[in-house]
């Protein structure tokens, strides 16, 4: 027999902040996994970033999205970039996570990777990386989603890094 929707659990919105808050908190309780998103800017420079909104599109054709806040000092780079890589993290990579969160001038500095397909940086030690072209863009909201193609892709045995609730997260065995 279905239930019906706890009554309790649904919140009303009251103002602006209490939206965004609401909604961060309701959304934080999908669990993700943890990317990096890398590619060339226009100078030639690594950029990249942490990002959870990662999902798959399309398996034929391969596509995958990500979206970038309107706000980012590296929409442009990541707009123009021919080629972007999906780095999924392994779970022991907690600290390439929130070091590609910040916003520090060289993110690279001291860490290994490799020059993939249009130059897009892979990250070593990820569980997986997909090389894509960049296919499509489309507004939403305050983000850019970007539709890569993915001409190229790789994967570990490893366990990914995930996050829920606004944490870090380890899975079961």
């Amino acid at each position: 027999m279905n239930k019906p929707c706890d009554p309790l659990m649904v919140s009303p919105w009251s103002s602006a902040e209490n939206d965004h808050r609401a909604l961060r908190d309701t959304l934080g309780a999908f669990v993700t996994g943890v990317t990096v998103v890398t590619a060339l800017d226009p100078d030639g420079r690594a950029i990249g970033l942490t990002v959870n909104s990662f999902n798959t599109v399309s398996l034929d054709p391969p596509l995958v999205l990500w979206s970038l806040s309107l706000a980012s000092p590296s929409l442009e780079a990541f707009r123009a970039a021919s080629h972007f890589a999906v780095n999924v993290l392994a779970a022991d990579q907690q600290a390439l996570s929130e070091r590609f969160a910040r916003r520090n001038s060289d993110k690279f500095a001291g860490i290994d990777w490799r020059e993939g397909l249009g130059g897009a940086p892979l990250l070593s030690g990820c569980c997986a990386v997909l090389e894509c072209r960049n296919e499509a863009q489309h507004a939403g909201g305050d983000h850019l989603i970007l539709i890569g193609r993915v001409e190229g892709c790789s994967r570990q045995d490893k366990a990914p890094l995930v996050f829920h609730g606004g944490r870090y997260r380890a899975l079961p065995d």
